[in-house]
């Protein structure tokens, strides 16, 4: 079992930056891909971003790819998301997820986190 917990979420105006935390606790991930989905109220779960338990690959989704870096800190036991250039549209609940094999779905992940507001204000 392993238990994700993200920080880091709340309210920015457009154009600002929010550093998105995930804290693991119970096992170490460090044999799982860990990756960041995102949900708006009456829109489907959107694939954000994906990195390899080495970090040695990183995936974005192609809008984002711009904006947004993930990274991870196996010592440490967590996963950040770096979010830059905000957009009204980003607004969403933003959940870390770990996963032995992770697509664009997110059906195949093995935990979620509890998911972090974000609010980009226009």
């Amino acid at each position: 079992q392993v238990q994700l917990l993200e920080s880091g979420g709340g309210l920015v105006q457009a154009g600002g930056s929010l550093r998105l935390s995930c804290a693991a606790s119970g096992r170490t991930i460090s044999p799982y891909i860990m990756g960041w989905f995102r949900q708006a109220p009456g829109k489907e779960r959107e694939f954000v971003a994906r990195i390899t338990t080495r970090s040695l690959y990183t995936f974005y989704a192609d809008s984002l790819e711009a904006r947004f870096s993930i990274s991870r800190d196996n010592a440490k036991n967590m996963a950040y998301l770096q979010m830059n250039g905000l957009k009204p549209e980003d607004t969403a609940v933003y959940y870390c997820a770990a996963a032995r094999n992770m697509g664009t779905t997110g059906d195949s992940v093995d935990y979620w986190g509890q998911g972090t507001q974000v609010t980009v204000s226009s």
